[in-house]
């Protein structure tokens, strides 16, 4: 199945989840898991929490997947935005809370999993998003990677960068912008 087959059927699924399809609940599970399951894996760090945030995923999409535009955005990417949200916010409410244990008591354990990043490129099948991304200004290619990839905030990017906020969300959205257009034109 071509790339694009596979996207009209992951859309076809959210519209009919959206109307309520329990059985399309099954078909966007096995379509996506592994793939939302890097995506929060990779922001989180835990494999526990990872797991925890894939389920309020999916219990979202059980709620809210009649929000699905298929006009506006590709079927993966608008669950990938979810996903990485929710781990997002997961991982705003451990910092919050502070940690279990001491640093020092954790091991380290390799993360051999593909990255959420090259996932998403792989699965969409687009060579094309590595070079719009390319054709994007150094500072905008690297708030978009971190901000979307990286699990960081606006506020974060904009306290890393020393520039105030406005100017981190509005160099972002203008890359956003200039990263939609090369999409469309498919240059």
């Amino acid at each position: 199945m071509s790339a694009e087959q596979a996207r009209a059927r992951l859309a076809a699924a959210l519209v009919r989840l959206g109307a309520g399809d329990k059985a399309a609940l099954e078909q966007v599970y096995r379509a996506t898991s592994a793939k939302l399951f890097g995506i929060c894996l990779r922001i989180l760090g835990d494999r526990k929490e990872a797991e925890d945030t894939l389920q309020e995923v999916y219990l979202t999409l059980w709620r809210r997947a009649d929000r699905f535009d298929p006009a506006r955005a590709s079927p993966i990417t608008w669950i990938a935005v979810l996903a990485r949200n929710r781990a997002i916010d997961r991982l705003r409410r451990k910092r919050t809370l502070g940690p279990a244990v001491p640093v020092e008591a954790a091991r380290e354990v390799a993360d051999e999993t593909p990255s959420a990043e090259d996932s998403l490129i792989e699965d969409e099948g687009q060579a094309r998003i590595h070079h719009c991304l390319e054709t994007l200004e150094s500072a905008q290619r690297s708030g978009i990677k971190e901000a979307f990839f990286g699990g960081f905030t606006y506020a974060d990017l904009a306290q890393r960068a020393g520039i105030p906020l406005g100017t981190m969300k509005s160099r972002i959205r203008r890359g956003l912008a200039r990263l939609k257009t090369c999409l469309e034109a498919g240059e």
